[in-house]
């Protein structure tokens, strides 16, 4: 049997197996579902610190064009941390980890209520090299990274819960 063959048969079982799960897109109906219109009509709360307002934006790239008066507010408490490990013969650290926690709550702006309480986190390895502008351009890169990740995390936690809660 040929390997194109060998290849193409699974992947023909799993093709006929799929409607079998029930699985649905999360988007399906585009601007009209109900993912993308509860993300459109958040508020996103400021976050302070360099790091709240990238992922701040990020959010904002995620979720698109807001409403004027929306009805539920994203409040957002962040944890960013520089871990130096890795310790070379002079007694300098050779890496640094970042980790970006959020947590993250979406509340009802008209009762307070919270609809969704929960975390996202990511983490990334920096080397560390003799260069101080090169190490401070890699935790900024990594910072930038980061807060994509969360937004993208938070982002498709909201959407779930929006697909869930439509039913």
């Amino acid at each position: 049997m040929s390997d194109a063959r060998r290849l193409l048969i699974p992947a023909a079982l799993a093709l006929l197996a799929l409607p079998g799960c029930q699985l649905s897109p999360v988007y399906a109906g585009g601007n009209a579902s109900a993912p993308a219109t509860l993300l459109a009509d958040i508020a996103i709360a400021p976050i302070p610190e360099r790091a709240g307002f990238m992922v701040r934006q990020a959010l904002e790239d995620q979720f698109g064009l807001a409403v004027a008066s929306p009805r539920y507010r994203l409040e957002i408490a962040l944890d960013d941390q520089i871990t130096a490990f890795g310790v070379r013969g002079d007694s300098s650290a050779a890496r640094e980890r970042r980790t970006l926690r959020a947590r993250y709550r979406l509340v009802d702006a008209a009762t307070g209520a919270v609809l969704v309480d929960d975390t996202a986190a990511a983490d990334a390895g920096i080397d560390r090299v003799s260069s101080n502008f090169a190490v401070v351009a890699a935790e900024t890169t990594a910072l930038e990274r980061l807060s994509v990740d969360l937004a993208r995390q938070i982002s498709a936690r909201l959407a779930r819960y929006a697909r869930a809660a439509k039913g």
